[in-house]
């Protein structure tokens, strides 16, 4: 089928994400979305695995969302949050201080989940700075983690990440190290806190899964861990949940399983039911404090220009409203049971190193994968959107996915991994 007219004269004027354009295979063309399944212009439909980047859990085009974004953009679909505020805003704020484990109750909101990061460590260090302590200054982060694009948060990823490296140059250094999950790297991890923890303004991780730098899962007992060593050394731990909150391991957030509270959290994605650009980063009283000033130095000095947009947080508001009537919890477990058994299989393909599933993230790491693109067209040809990368098949779909439609994805994955 040909191209429509807006994809011909449109597409020699975009740059995507992650691609090099000189060689890209085209990006397919989109007309509508609805429930688990994006409407492609030439008329064919396929099922998406991955709910756009695993922001659309409750799947698209909910109508209780709409009606919600609908509402407000008749009243005010925007107003700047400095010196004014708004109901959808408060009421969210509220809503997530509730739903949020322990006292994490100050809610700074922005308009992506790499500038929440990159507040979140600025909140970090300046707590530091207002207390008159300035040699705390560096993060410690960990191996295989991914917390955005943009400088700080590039500079807390893990350096050998083929889409940061090279950055090198640029980019502040912070210390990276395993995460401490075995004998070894636990040995390493309080050995190097107990040279180190004086130059740290705290520690960053993602609880439960490492989403980007290859869907990698660590137990409770880690997150565990690092609470009590952030606590014995006095220093901040930073949990980003932008990946994992939600729903998405199973609990609404990640931290709730392992029960711990962190002193800044950081969420997005899935925050307006994968709607509208918002994210959150919300940090716990004692550090609020120490903002808390007549000195106007003292002050947070950020501000994005859309933040608190009141048509995404009238959808922020309308998807939690959907967490409160709705299963999503229990259905996040019901898909993980059906990625377990329809994953299993690929234990016996040749090439497959690993498969393993936590909540709604289901996974297939590979020896390696050689041609990319190829995968790619193959799983668009079996009718289901799938994006593999590095050496990493994954599935993260909708909350309210079909038991069918689930069943259609993981049998793709299967039958796309046995044929050469």
């Amino acid at each position: 089928m040909t191209a429509p007219d807006w994809y011909t004269s449109g597409f020699p004027h975009i740059w995507l994400p992650y691609t090099q354009m000189k060689t890209v295979m085209p990006p397919l063309a989109v007309s509508h979305t609805h429930g688990t399944r994006i409407g492609l212009a030439d008329g064919r439909e396929l099922i998406d695995g991955i709910a756009s980047w695993w922001t659309a859990c409750h799947g698209y085009n909910h109508p209780h969302i709409r009606a919600a974004v609908s509402s407000q953009l008749d009243l005010m679909p925007h107003v700047m949050f400095g010196g004014l505020t708004h109901k959808p805003a408060l009421r969210l704020a509220e809503r997530l201080v509730k739903m949020l484990p322990g006292d994490l109750d100050r809610v700074f909101f922005s308009d992506s989940g790499s500038v929440a990061v990159e507040v979140a460590l600025k909140m970090a260090t300046q707590y530091w700075l207002n207390k008159n302590v300035r040699k705390r200054s560096t993060f410690l982060a960990f191996k295989g983690g991914y917390h955005g694009d943009t400088i700080a948060a590039m500079s807390v990823s893990d350096p050998a990440e083929g889409m940061h490296k090279l950055f090198d140059g640029l980019l502040p250094k912070h210390f990276v190290i395993d995460l401490p999950s075995d004998e070894k790297t636990i040995a390493a991890f309080d050995k190097f806190l107990k040279e180190h923890a004086g130059e740290l303004a705290g520690i960053i991780v993602e609880p439960l899964v490492q989403g980007a730098g290859g869907m990698l899962f660590h137990g409770q007992e880690v997150l565990q861990r690092i609470r009590a060593a952030a606590d014995r050394y006095m220093l901040l731990l930073i949990a980003d949940e932008i990946f994992t909150g939600f729903g998405r391991t199973g609990s609404m957030f990640a931290c709730d399983s392992a029960g711990i509270v962190p002193d800044i959290i950081t969420l997005s994605k899935a925050l307006t039911g994968g709607t509208m650009a918002l994210a959150a980063t919300v940090a716990r009283g004692k550090i609020f404090d120490a903002f808390w000033s007549d000195d106007p130095k003292h002050a947070l000095m950020h501000g994005p220009t859309f933040m608190a947009n009141p048509l995404a947080c009238a959808a922020a508001n309308a998807s939690l409203d959907l967490f409160d009537l709705e299963p999503r919890l229990a259905q996040a477990m019901d898909i993980s049971e059906g990625l377990e058994a329809g994953l299993a299989p690929c234990r016996d393909i040749a090439g497959v190193k690993d498969v393993r599933v936590k909540g709604a993230i289901g996974v297939v790491e590979l020896d390696r994968i050689d041609d990319l693109n190829a995968l790619k067209n193959r799983f668009v040809e079996a009718g289901v959107w799938v994006r593999p990368f590095n050496n990493i098949v994954y599935l993260t779909p909708a909350l309210t996915i079909s038991d069918e439609d689930l069943n259609t994805l993981t049998a793709a994955i299967v039958d796309v991994l046995r044929k050469p």
